[in-house]
């Protein structure tokens, strides 16, 4: 006789026991050899939150803050900007009325801001209070039927995925009962995308993608044809995992409809079907929280992994290798003394150019400003006459933020040649990444710069610059706004400016000008030309203070590589002193210990892979994707995989 087959409940029970008993076995393993990162696997086991988290995370223009605001039915909560602060994550939570609230570094109680004051305090164009510090978490509480079941985590758009705007990310992903990774149907996913992708999910078990802006994009079937077979082949681990293909705009076009029309766009958006999957997910929450933290605790396992197999190799040593550092480091040295004037001389130069460039790009948008309103005034009727102060407020605003792109875009070129001077493209690479590795934990925040102009027509806000201020201060420098950062790693300052009509443009214009189109020209020509002053001086403070920043950038990497190469060549003589039959049988116990280790992570993997049910179905059958073979899926060894 066939026994009777476990109901969902027993079966939940029985998983939920195991993943507890493997969890607790795994943990015993790690006091015993890696006890920090024990007591901190610890510390998540007993953490508890009043709903589960759903954290959204993906690069910036993919539809990400508008696919919130669509989940939750409220067009233009979430700030749709390229723009987004680099330094806060938005929280959405169930409140009765809409509501926000911020948390500065610093600061225990946090500032009751507003719905309207997201941007101000959730956008790098926003202009902050005085004394006012960027949040690190803003939350936003709103009457939604989805937010009854979960809390949405919006981070940062994260252009480039580069570090500075990544670290916001993945210290929200922390919080993750599940991700929901965001891509559009523009193009497949890039390598940067699949990095984060990697890195962001190292204790979350449960990951799902959306496909936004299916509406702009025809071919999106193929693109998620495509997105799949990325995975199956460079992550394995997110081969099968559910995908949602959705458009914002037309379920935001949908609740603006008559309903005979609406459901059916309501349908095309597939918002719903996301929706319904969410709440699937929140109602699992007990069984994903003990998933995730088998798999953090397997993400250490791998680095152990990792960390053990170094050690295995330091025991053989290859005394060429001791001579190849050795060498590098009297080349490194000998440069360090011989062509300190050179560097300097090179950095004086790439910053100057750069300066040039840049404020001639600017005075050639506020003269352009200028002769398009000087030429229409006359045809103003008297409503537009009224309005010129606002319409140019709007226009200066406008040239403020694509001169922070600018500066952002020039200060990372900046960088890159200045350092290329002084490493060859291998060694850049590894300095780059160990700078960033000391970096990646320091973005808080410094209070800004007070650049405001004595003048009484405009006023500039430009956002401090966190500058890297000594050896010390490397590991302490901070991000403020929009922050730059080298592509290989290295934070660079902060660049966003803002600046807008002050009170006294306003009071000046409606004393003066009354309808008299002449006086309007005067004083849009005192305004324009008080701006590109302003803004001139600007530039030039940023650029002094990135080649101060860069100078000491320089000494400290020259620094630190010198160091590095000194600790290795020291490691390789230590070995080589050692006798052979002592190196051979630390190795032998090297190897056993990893055999344990793989033997472990083994058993883990076999228990995640029961969790792969957790996971909510895909859209709808309906959705067809393009016929395409995936390509076969790469192997990893059994710890080195994907975390």
């Amino acid at each position: 006789m066939t026994a009777p087959k476990p109901s969902n409940a027993e079966a939940a029970q029985a998983l939920a026991r195991q993943l507890a008993a493997t969890a607790d076995g795994a943990l015993a393993y790690l006091r015993s050899v890696e006890p920090d990162a024990a007591a901190d696997l610890d510390v998540l086991a007993r953490r508890e939150s009043d709903k589960p988290a759903i954290v959204i995370v993906g690069e910036t223009k993919r539809g990400k803050s508008s696919l919130v605001n669509a989940l939750i039915g409220a067009p233009g909560l979430s700030p749709v900007d390229v723009a987004v602060s680099t330094s806060a994550y938005l929280e959405m939570t169930e409140a009765p009325t809409p509501q926000a609230r911020a948390w500065q570094p610093g600061h225990e109680h946090p500032v009751e801001i507003g719905i309207e004051g997201l941007v101000t305090w959730g956008t790098a164009g926003g202009v902050l209070p005085d004394g006012a510090r960027p949040p690190r978490r803003i939350r936003i509480g709103y009457p939604s039927p989805l937010l009854q079941h979960l809390t949405l985590i919006d981070t940062p758009g994260t252009g480039g995925l580069d570090p500075a705007h990544a670290e916001v990310a993945l210290a929200a992903a922390e919080q993750a009962t599940a991700l929901l990774f965001v891509v559009d149907a523009s193009s497949p996913l890039s390598k940067p995308e699949l990095d984060f992708l990697i890195q962001a999910s190292k204790r979350v078990n449960l990951v799902m993608f959306a496909l936004t802006k299916t509406d702009a994009y025809p071919g999106w079937r193929t693109i998620l044809a495509d997105d799949k077979a990325h995975l199956k082949t460079h992550a394995p681990r997110f081969g099968n995992s559910p995908w949602f293909p959705v458009s914002a705009r037309l379920a935001e076009t949908a609740a603006q409809m008559p309903p005979e029309v609406a459901a059916e766009l309501a349908k095309e958006a597939r918002i719903d079907e996301l929706a319904k999957a969410l709440r699937q997910v929140a109602g699992r929450r007990g069984l994903l929280d003990r998933a995730n933290l088998l798999r953090a605790i397997r993400s250490e396992m791998v680095r152990r992994d990792l960390a053990l197999g170094e050690q295995m190799t330091s025991t053989d040593p290859d005394p060429a290798d001791a001579a190849r550092a050795k060498e590098q480091r009297q080349q490194l040295a000998a440069r360090k003394r011989t062509d300190s004037r050179q560097w300097s001389l090179a950095l004086n130069t790439h910053v100057q150019r750069a300066r040039v460039e840049s404020t001639s790009s600017l005075r050639t948008s506020l003269s352009e400003i200028q002769e398009d309103y000087l030429g229409r005034l006359d045809k103003f009727k008297r409503n537009d006459l009224e309005a010129l102060p606002q319409s140019i407020d709007a226009a200066l605003h406008a040239v403020s933020l694509r001169l922070s792109a600018d500066l952002e875009r020039r200060f990372r070129q900046v960088g890159e040649e200045v350092l290329s001077h002084a490493f060859p493209p291998a060694e850049l690479q590894h300095v780059l990444g160990r700078l960033n590795a000391q970096l990646g934990h320091a973005l808080n925040t410094k209070p800004q710069r007070d650049a405001g102009t004595d003048n009484v027509m405009v006023a500039l806000s430009a956002g401090g610059i966190a500058m890297m201020a000594g050896r010390g201060a490397m590991a302490g420098a901070s991000a403020l706004g929009a922050g730059a950062v080298l592509g290989g790693g290295l934070l660079l300052p902060v660049v966003g400016v803002g600046i807008g009509l002050a009170a006294g443009a306003f009071i000046l214009y409606k004393r003066r000008v009354a309808g008299d189109r002449q006086q309007a020209k005067v004083w849009l020509r005192e305004v324009i030309g008080e701006s590109r002053a302003a803004l001139t001086d600007e530039v030039a403070h940023r650029f002094t203070d990135l080649q101060y920043a860069l100078t000491l950038a320089l000494d400290d990497a020259i620094e630190r590589r010198l160091k590095e190469l000194d600790e290795h060549i020291g490691k390789i003589d230590q070995a080589l002193a050692t006798d052979k039959a002592t190196r051979a049988k630390k190795k032998a116990a090297l190897t056993a210990e990893r055999d344990a280790l793989r033997a472990r992570v083994k058993q883990v993997d076999e228990v995640l892979a029961k969790t792969r049910g957790l996971a909510p179905s895909s859209a709808s059958a309906a959705v067809k994707t393009a016929a395409k073979p995936p390509a076969p899926a790469s192997t990893a060894s059994t710890a080195g995989g994907t975390p």
